[in-house]
């Protein structure tokens, strides 16, 4: 299927590994030309490189930290007219909420709400003058499923899709398309992550860890990076544009709910 959007420009927030560089490799691979980001210099050089050797695609690598507004404004000054912009940054530390001081929910509101609204600010005039534009924001499943250790994931991405699915509403006419992804156990260094955690919560080996991830999935297998990014790039195509508003989980069919 052709997704309509060979010669489009896009930026991918942190994307330099992860679920963002698996977005940012499918969107490459239809011929749109993607700002990639990340903090970490040497890390993106190297996701540079090798997404040009993958996909032949036009890119640019942009250091920065999205949460700053020095960040944000390198995205933009390398690409000021985006047509796709796809929100993304690490999630905060898994903490028991009595354990979370204000600094902490200060900087998680930063990363995961404050940052991508601001980018979407940003963007969203010249989507509604081009008549196009396709906004797509990784949130995660502590969106609709929350856990008592994950509250300010939760608490931050809840605010972001509940401000997206407002504006929603108001752009659809302009055929720009605001949804969100919400991965759980897509199989990346943050599952990696997740699992030492456990190992540090619940006292068992990384490898009793790892299997419980497994077990949590009802397919019985973690997701695929390249899963992700494909329902990425569907979601930024032609075909979608009568899709907005939606929270997408990406779960091996795990979502317990009808809604």
């Amino acid at each position: 299927m052709d997704l309509g959007i060979r010669g489009k420009q896009a930026i991918v927030c942190a994307s330099s590994q992860g679920l963002g560089r698996a977005c940012a490799e499918a969107l490459l691979m239809e011929g749109v030309r993607v700002v990639i980001n990340g903090r970490d210099a040497e890390r993106l050089e190297k996701a540079a490189r090798e997404l040009r050797a993958a996909t032949g695609g036009e890119l640019v690598a942009v250091q920065g930290d999205v949460t700053t507004a020095a960040g944000r404004a390198a995205l933009l000054s390398a690409c000021p007219s985006p047509d796709i912009l796809v929100n993304n940054n690490a999630g905060p530390d898994p903490t028991n909420f009595l354990d979370v001081s204000e600094e902490a929910w200060a900087a998680a509101l930063d990363a995961n709400m404050i940052a991508p609204l601001l980018l979407v600010k940003a963007v969203l005039p010249g989507m509604i003058e081009r008549k196009f534009g396709r906004i797509v924001n990784i949130t995660s499943a502590m969106v609709t499923t929350p856990r008592p250790h994950m509250t300010m994931s939760s608490g931050a991405r809840a605010g972001l899709t509940a401000a997206m699915k407002g504006l929603s509403f108001d752009v659809a006419r302009h055929n720009v398309t605001i949804n969100n992804m919400l991965p759980e156990r897509i199989d990346t260094a943050r599952q990696e992550f997740m699992a030492q955690s456990v190992v540090k919560r619940s006292g068992i080996t990384y490898e009793e860890a790892r299997r419980k991830q497994v077990e949590s999935i009802a397919a019985n297998r973690l997701g695929r990076p390249s899963e992700f990014g494909a329902t990425c790039a569907f979601l930024c195509s032609v075909h979608a544009g009568f899709m907005s508003g939606q929270n997408l989980h990406l779960d091996g069919g795990s979502y317990p709910a009808l809604v």
